[in-house]
């Protein structure tokens, strides 16, 4: 133990050939990192190289330390770390800034050159794309959340306090009365046409002209006493109220929840807690990632709960990321399939191998009779007469057409609905079976929907379509449980969604260069 070396061994010579730590090494080595050097402006005191500290921050998260104050005493203490960083030590303050600050905006770049290096390796080709999510639970006080529906009832309830405290300064001033006469006040909509809804602006306006006028008029104090009390709960508690309201609208900005410590976390219900008594939704973000041979080849992180609409911004960015290109077929499950989605795909010349929530119904025979019955009433099995514009129910009863109905997505798409209804329901012996509405059956009927699943489940149902499939089950889940148990990353450690985004860049080139290594 207390033995002298005559020479000090080169910690290169302790480190085996083929260890993870010189895969990490050598293929940041051949990264193009100008993207990432151009966040350092020069100047001041010399910087610990930024190649140093992503090899550090990547090897980090294949062995599963995540925190900078642990990466810091690696640095100090585990070889492999001592090697890669040169011996340098920065502290956790320096890992913390470089990751949440200088890899900010730059990880895509990054993750472009690395998933480059392993096209160039051969061990991607881009052909086939298989998209899943996930949800991270978010660096938040589950406890600290602020929920859409229960802002709303109080914002209503501070707005409705307001007018009456606005109804008891109106009437105690006279000189309001004689302007205003039978009309009601600007901000509760007697003055503007249409009528508003008071908003804090407003509302502080009104404040001060309220306070001028009582400021001018003549009369005993004890005259105005009830108008400058009202006055007083308007400024000291009702406009701070209604200020906090507007900003957790904004805040929200068309969310169901988000979360106080976080923000930018939206409330989400976690896949590990389905078998709780009392599921909770935990402040989380969903992560979407394409694989390819169990390789990432694309990621994106999003603060909705739905896949659905996460599937097109995260395309977008894996054409970012691949220089304008897709890959040729793209592969997922059920919760993919909108007609949004697959006109996208349409679009990009992109092969349509998403499946949609009735594939299974529509593909696999049922022996059980309710079952079955069930199956036959679906709208998309009525019998179409393109004649007459009709559709035709097992009981042989049509359905007219009514009227056209418009939908837009949250990503801005415009969908045409068409409504049908029948007229003769009320003697049918298979209406119990047909609808449980007390009128008559009626469906919403998108043809251009319609013959994009009949293209998927052609796609799907091929012999390519099944082998896909067969994949899609060992590519996607494997990768996430690899992150999920192996990695043990349940948890983000940094808040936002940039820097979450920039967290998950760190996870999937980590886990790229594990399996690389492996």
């Amino acid at each position: 133990m207390h033995q002298q070396y005559l020479l000090p061994p080169s910690y290169d010579d302790l480190i085996e050939p083929e260890h993870l730590v010189r895969v990490v090494s050598a293929a940041i080595d051949k990264l193009d990192l100008r993207p990432l050097l151009r966040q350092y402006k020069g100047g001041g005191t010399s910087s610990y190289h930024p190649q140093m500290l992503l090899k550090v921050l990547v090897y980090a998260y294949t062995q599963k330390v995540y925190s900078s104050r642990k990466i810091a005493k690696a640095l100090r203490e585990n070889i492999h770390f001592m090697w890669l960083s040169g011996e340098q030590r920065p502290d956790f303050r320096t890992i913390n800034d470089f990751r949440g600050s200088r890899m900010k905006g730059v990880i895509d770049e990054v993750f472009a050159e690395v998933l480059e290096y392993l096209i160039e390796a051969g061990k991607v080709k881009l052909e086939a794309y298989f998209v899943d999510g996930t949800k991270i639970e978010a660096d938040a006080n589950k406890h600290k959340v602020v929920w859409a529906k229960r802002k709303n009832t109080y914002q209503k309830r501070v707005r409705q306090q307001i007018d009456e405290l606005l109804k008891r300064i109106e009437a105690e001033n006279e000189a309001e009365q004689a302007e205003y006469g039978e009309k009601d006040l600007e901000e509760r909509g007697g003055g503007g046409e249409g009528g508003s809804a008071i908003d804090s602006e407003k509302l502080r306006e009104r404040i001060e002209k309220l306070n001028q006028r009582l400021r001018e008029r003549q009369q005993p104090k004890k005259d105005t006493q009830a108008a400058r009390k009202a006055l007083k709960k308007l400024a000291d508690d009702c406009l701070p109220r209604l200020e906090k309201y507007e900003q957790q609208t904004e805040t929200l900005a068309g969310r169901s929840s988000y979360a106080k410590t976080d923000p930018e976390a939206s409330c989400m219900r976690m896949k590990e807690d389905r078998g709780a008594e009392k599921p909770w939704p935990k402040p989380a973000y969903n992560v979407q990632i394409g694989t390819e041979g169990q390789f990432i080849t694309g990621f994106s992180v999003h603060n909705r709960a739905g896949d659905t609409p996460c599937l097109i911004p995260h395309l977008e960015q894996v054409r970012k990321n691949t220089g304008g290109g897709l890959p040729k077929k793209i592969v997922a499950d059920a919760a993919y399939g909108s007609e949004e989605n697959y006109a996208y795909l349409e679009q990009q010349n992109a092969e349509n191998f998403l499946k949609y929530n009735t594939f299974y119904q529509d593909t696999h025979h049922y022996r059980n009779p309710q079952v079955l019955r069930a199956h036959q009433f679906r709208a998309e099995h009525f019998a179409h007469d393109p004649e007459t514009d009709t559709f035709v129910c097992p009981a042989g009863k049509r359905l007219h057409f009514q009227y056209t109905s418009r939908y837009t997505t949250d990503n801005g798409y415009v969908s045409d609905r068409r409504n049908y209804e029948c007229f003769d329901c009320a003697e049918c012996p298979l209406k119990s079976q047909c609808t449980k509405a007390k009128g008559n059956r009626k469906i919403r009927i998108s043809f251009r929907l319609l013959a994009y699943r009949s293209q998927a489940r052609a796609n799907l149902t091929s012999e390519e379509g099944q082998r896909l499939r067969a994949e899609r089950s060992t590519e996607v889940e494997t990768v996430f449980g690899h992150i999920k148990h192996n990695m043990s990353f349940r948890r983000f450690h940094l808040r936002g969604l940039e820097k979450v985004k920039t967290e998950w860049g760190l996870v999937s080139i980590a886990h790229n260069l594990s399996k690389l290594a492996a």
